[in-house]
Order: C-alpha cells, then structure tokens, then sequence
C-alpha cells in the first residue's frame, strides 16, 4: 500500500472531487465526524479503496461540542456497564501512550466528599474498580485518597464547609474537533479520498442493494455519481432522517440528548485540578482548558432543530447551580463568557425512557445489502466503533480482507513527539519562539510543528501571535488552509483553533487577515470572502444573542 501526502488543501480537494466520479471504491462512507473519519482510517489501513464524504466541515457536528474529555465513563459504573468502562478505559490508554499522545493529555479530577465514612467507602470502591478495570499496565496514576485539608490545599474553591475530603483520579482530555481533523488526514495518508462540502443526496442502487450515491458538490454545485461496494453511514443525529431520505429502515432509532457547556475564565475557579460532582441526574464537570474552565454537562431529551443546538436559560442555571453547591466564592451568571451545546446520538428502543438512563453502547446495522450504518457510542471508543462498521461493511464485498491495523496505528503527528517534547528548549532557541509556544505547537501538531512553520523562513510574521492573549500564531491559521482542509472563517476559529470561544470578541477583529489568507490559499474570491466573514459573524451573534437571553431570563427569575 502507498502512503499518499496526507495534506487536504484545495488542490488536494480538486483531486479528491475527481476521484469520486471517476473510481469506484470498496467503501464510501458518509460523515466526517469522529466515526466517520475512523472508519476512513480503519478502512483505508486494511488496505480498502475509501471514499469520504461530508456536507459541512469535519466535526462540525457533535464531535466538536463535546466535553473534551476521554474517560471511562466513572458514572457508567453505577450502571453496571462494565464492558463499556473497561473498553473505554483501554482505549484511553492507547491514545495517551500510542495512538495520539500529542493530542490527549492526562488530566487530573478532584471527587469531593461530603460524609467521612460511608461515601468514602462506597466511592473509593467505585474508583478502586475504576483503576481495576484499566488493568495494572496503564500511562494514567492511579487515584489517591485525599484529606480535607490536602483538597483545600488543591482547590482552595472548594467549599471546606460541605466537603470532608475526597479523591483524586486521572482521565484525559482532548482538543476534540483537532482531534477528528488529525485522524482524517491520517486516513488520507494511507489513500483516503476526503471531501467536506460534499452532500449525500441519495443513494444508488441495484435492485436491493446500495451500489453508491450521488454525491453533490456544495461548492460547484455539480452532482456526482459515487461508485462502491459498500456504503457506511456514520451520521449521528441525522441518522433516522437519512435513512428515512434514502428509503432504508433501521433496526434502530436515535434520540437526541442535549449536552450543554459554560466557559469561564481561569480566574473564576481557583484550582489545580479538575473537579467532579455527583448530580441527581448525572455527573457534572468543571475541566481545565488553557485559560478557562469548561463546566457542564446537561443530559435532557432534545427535539429540536438539529443544525445549531443552543444551550438554554435552564441549562446554564442547572449548570451552575450544580456547580455552587461547591464553590465558594460561587459562579455568577456575568462571569460566563460563553455557551456551547451538542447533540448525543443515543440508540433507542424505548421512547419514554429519559436519555439519562440510556446505553452509550453503539449499534451496526446493516438494513439493506451494500449498506451499513452505526449510531450511539462515545468518543472515546471511536476506535472499536470504526473497526465494527468496517467488519460489517467486509462482510458486503465478498472478498477475505485483512483485520484491523489501528490499535497500533499512530496519527500523524504522534511519531517522535516524545524526543520533542525533550528538545523543548532547544527548539525555542532555534526557531526563536518562546518555550512556551513551542510546547503549545508540540501539543497541537506534534512532529509536524516543523512543517507548519516552515513558511515562516521567508514570513517572520508568521510567528506573531493570531490574537492577543491566546497562544495560537498567524503559521498556524495559513498551515488550516495548506493542509487541514478549512475552507471558511468559522472553520479556522471554531474548529481549526477554538479562538470563537476562548477570545472575548470570539476572533472577529482578525476576520479579515483571515479572508486575505483564504483569497490567496484557498482560492476565494472577493464575494466569497465576505460571504464567509458575514456567516461567521452571523453565528457569533446567535451565539451572543443566546447567551445574553440565557443570563437576562434567569435573572428577571432570581
């Protein structure tokens, strides 16, 4: 198998529209996010011929709204789902020491106690299997009981009133929608075809069978006929509206399950570490990220439109009600200085059970000859799930195909990260950048920082910061287009990197920088640009418009 340049630019991208009418592939599949650029990945690394297809951006779904977190799932525990903890669990491990240690860093949770005996019993049984169930070889330290005195020594938001100690376990966290891009150029590399702005309008087939799809260009507008032996549908919460649209029926339905998150700057929360809380619902996170605190998760049935989800005036109270029950000073409303919500695709059988108690488990179903689709599931078992759709999709090509390859298949990026990591200061001096955004380049490309600043050679203006107050630098907004297929301003500041919610303007004073770059790389014109800029606007109102009427309305309430 040839190993292709796994760069996704308009060139490539040009490429990759006519290799989608012209060749026909084992397997197309459709969706590009998480579990759609895994089954690229896991396809195209059996040696497979793959197509992907995707109507908006990578991740521009639910899998660049979630909570950024790669864990076991410690509440999944009270469920009894101990298979799906324990994969997890393994799967965490793998892309902390193997698959993606660039992307996926341990982070550290405090789990406060609010009774000395009982609950501390009772907990410490649950984080003791936890460890277990990850088994004795493992990257991640196992969890630590702490005193009173050492959680306030931790977390000195902690209210030392209610809690009588705690615990101390480790998880991970992951920039997700990075994360997602990463693997499907990663797929690329070992000869997927990737597209975004590419719409499955129906599918094609012979008699009963799905022989491929027509695909339209949503940037030429031309529809085009994708030949393959079978097609994978990996499309989340859209998953009952296509198969409707395609005339399939699914042995399954997907409910939508609302999590929505708060951002609030560093200095609202004073704390080394993470922290979880036990809810009547659910469990609630409050996760480091750079200079903020993402805290949330709600988990309410959805029935909404699907395309925007927003988080509402009762999910920022949950939120941080939850939250106050143990922080002092408490968070106030006016500290929130973003909201964001995505959608859970959870398989369902039962249409009154609250989506609290349903299975993260996924489903593959296959309702058709030369079709499968897959729904459910949880980033962090992304992995398994690509491996079962492609087992299934095998099963459609009448052919003996190789196993999986992927637990051991690095993304791009991983190779050498760790003799990086130790060059730090050398690096600093060589390329002239303070340690600091070293580290933050290493931590987002990995091997392939040199790459990125390349250009930088003939353009020291490369190497400025993008926006004043956030690590990221002007080669890394080029290097979205040269090589990350980004396409848009909202690609480049909602995804690309997450300045839309870690900016106090969300990125709107370097729009036009940012149009320059996409004219003179990516192809756009005038009209184009500004086309791009106003979307982009557009939604950071809706967004400011949301997050205003979630704070006034609960404030005319209180």
């Amino acid at each position: 198998m040839s190993i292709s340049n796994s760069s996704l630019n308009i060139a490539a991208r040009g490429s990759a529209i006519t290799a989608l009418g012209e060749s026909e592939f084992d397997i197309l599949v459709i969706g590009g996010g998480i579990n759609g650029v895994g089954i690229a990945l896991d396809a195209a690394s059996r040696g497979l011929s793959v197509a992907l297809v995707e109507s908006g951006d990578f991740a521009s779904g639910t899998s660049s709204k979630s909570s950024k977190l790669i864990h076991g799932g410690l509440r999944y525990l009270e469920q009894y789902d101990f298979r799906l903890v324990r994969e997890a669990l393994y799967e965490r491990e793998l892309m902390v020491t193997t698959l993606s240690p660039h992307l996926v860093k341990p982070v550290s949770f405090l789990y406060p106690l609010h009774e000395k005996l009982i609950e501390r019993t009772y907990v410490g049984a649950g984080m003791a299997l936890y460890d277990a169930l990850r088994g004795f070889k493992r990257a991640l330290p196992w969890h630590k009981h702490l005193t009173q005195k050492k959680v306030s020594e931790i977390a000195p938001s902690l209210r030392l009133d209610v809690i009588t100690g705690g615990f101390q376990y480790f998880d991970a966290q992951v920039d997700d929608a990075r994360h997602t891009m990463s693997i499907a150029r990663t797929a690329a590399k070992y000869g997927a075809v990737i597209t975004t702005r590419t719409r499955c309008e129906e599918v094609i087939k012979n008699g009963k069978r799905v022989v491929g799809a027509k695909i339209r260009d949503l940037i030429s507008d031309e529809v085009i006929e994708v030949r393959a032996k079978a097609t994978i549908m990996a499309s989340g919460v859209w998953s009952d509206q296509l198969h409707e649209k395609f005339g399939l029926k699914a042995g399954y339905s997907v409910r939508m399950s609302k999590g929505s998150h708060i951002v609030v700057p560093k200095s609202a929360i004073n704390s080394q570490s993470g922290v979880i809380i036990k809810t009547d619902l659910s469990v609630l996170f409050i996760i480091p990220w750079g200079e903020q605190w993402i805290v949330g998760t709600t988990d309410t049935d959805y029935q909404e439109s699907k395309e925007e989800p927003l988080a509402s005036s009762d999910d920022v109270s949950y939120i941080i009600n939850q939250a106050n029950r143990v922080l002092e000073p408490k968070l106030r409303r006016d500290q929130v200085i973003g909201v964001f919500a995505g959608l859970r695709p959870l398989v369902s059988t039962d249409p009154d059970s609250p989506t609290t108690k349903l299975s993260r488990e996924h489903v593959v179903d296959s309702p058709t000859p030369g079709f499968v689709s897959i729904a459910g599931g949880k980033y962090t078992t992304y992995r398994v799930m690509a491996e079962d759709a492609v087992d299934e999709a095998v099963n459609h090509l009448r052919r003996i195909v190789p196993d999986s390859t992927t637990e051991n298949l690095a993304i791009i990026g991983a190779e050498g990260y760790s003799v990086l990591i130790n060059k730090i200061p050398k690096l600093a001096t060589e390329y002239g950048l303070a340690e600091d955004t070293i580290r933050h380049l290493l931590d987002r490309y990995g091997s392939l920082f040199d790459e990125l600043l390349a250009p930088a050679k003939d353009d020291s203006t490369l190497l400025e910061p993008l926006i004043e107050g956030l690590p990221y630098i002007k080669a890394e907004a080029l290097y979205a287009i040269t090589h990350e297929a980004a396409l848009s301003i909202d690609d480049l500041l909602s995804r690309r990197t997450r300045i839309a919610f870690e900016a106090s303007d969300s990125g709107l004073s370097i729009t036009s920088y940012l149009g320059e770059l996409l004219g003179k790389y990516a192809g756009l014109e005038k009209k184009e640009i500004a086309k791009s800029i106003n979307e982009y606007e557009q939604i950071i109102l809706r967004q400011r418009k949301n997050l205003e009427r979630a704070i006034q309305i609960e404030s005319k309430v209180s």
